[in-house]
């Protein structure tokens, strides 16, 4: 009777767990988190989630538009005039504002921003340096309508009673430098955005000055070259990667800003030679103009707009990469 009972025992313990089948379970699972796997998936849903993002903000400006673009064609890009009233409505006048006034901004605060960056990252005194970066980077955080109400209060003046005459008088032979002064133009416009985008260049590129190995200045040195020929020879070129970073940020920022440059541009939706004479960009006439929109192809115009300044975003910064690209190529090949 007792070998009869022994079968049916293991049947028993055979639909029951292993003892350590739970603590195996835990360790696999201890074992998996903690691998690349976890890392791997949430980076990539990361990167798929921006991706998504920007997609689904140039869907929504595409099919927003469509009124606009159905109406203006390609048209919409060259035409110059901007009346709402009669619906004449062409973006070239805030495209050209929109240009100009960047390469102005970045033709001021790249060597500025360049050399400050240079000074502090390996010229100045370490206590003075550290100081003077914490300020540029009170700078950088100020918001852009503090800059406007100092541009207009303080530049548009200055530039009106000192600047604007002695360049009329020195460089008026050239259209850049001709017609009435009024002191807001695509000049203040530019002169705002150079202030405005030099604590970023200052900011990114000391930082990127100061990760250069030691041993770039130091062989440099041994080789007989001033502490000027070795940061200009050996120190720049090694960080030229992240100096070009800064300044696409600043570019970047000088193609969006909006409130600052509204403030001391002019909004004239007119195309003229002259720097001194008011302009238009694209942010400022969106910010003027889209809550007084009120017929469907008006605001769809001003979508379209938005558009037109994201593909403008795009192809300067593509235009840019691609000259970087080829000099650094160039610069790279044996003589």
């Amino acid at each position: 009777m007792a070998t009869a009972a022994h079968p049916a025992a293991p049947q028993v313990r055979s639909h029951a767990h292993p003892p350590g089948f739970f603590r195996s379970f835990r360790n696999r699972l201890r074992k998996l988190i903690g691998t690349d796997w976890l890392g791997y998936v949430l980076s990539l849903v990361a990167a798929v989630l921006i991706l998504a993002i920007t997609t689904a903000l140039v869907w929504q400006l595409w099919t927003q538009s469509a009124l606009s673009r159905a109406k203006f064609g390609w048209g919409f890009l060259v035409g110059r005039t901007w009346s709402p009233l009669f619906e004449h409505l062409g973006a070239l006048p805030f495209i050209y504002g929109t240009v100009v006034t960047s390469v102005i901004a970045l033709l001021i605060a790249v060597p500025l921003g360049l050399g400050a960056a240079i000074f502090l990252a390996e010229l100045a005194p370490p206590r003075a340096s550290s100081w003077l970066a914490f300020l540029i980077d009170l700078l950088a955080a100020v918001p852009s309508v503090i800059y406007g109400l100092l541009g207009i209060f303080v530049m548009v003046p200055f530039l009106r009673q000192v600047v604007d005459p002695a360049l009329k008088r020195t460089l008026g032979f050239l259209p850049l430098f001709q017609g009435p002064i009024y002191g807001v133009g695509l000049l203040a416009g530019g002169l705002v955005l150079a202030i405005m985008v030099v604590p970023f260049i200052i900011s990114v590129s000391r930082e990127v000055l100061l990760a250069v190995p030691r041993d770039q200045r130091e062989g440099a040195l041994a080789l007989g070259a001033t502490r000027w020929e070795a940061t200009w020879g050996a120190v720049v070129p090694f960080a030229r990667t992240g100096i070009y970073g800064s300044i696409f940020l600043a570019l970047a920022r000088a193609l969006g800003e909006t409130m600052a440059i509204t403030m001391v541009i002019g909004n004239d939706p007119k195309i003229r030679a002259s720097l001194f004479a008011p302009g238009a960009s694209i942010a400022a006439v969106l910010a003027n103009e889209f809550v007084e929109a009120t017929t469907p192809t008006y605001i769809s115009a001003l979508i379209e707009l938005g558009l037109v300044l994201f593909c403008l975003t795009i192809v300067l910064n593509g235009l840019a990469r691609l000259l970087i690209l080829a000099t650094s190529r160039r610069g790279g090949a044996p003589a």
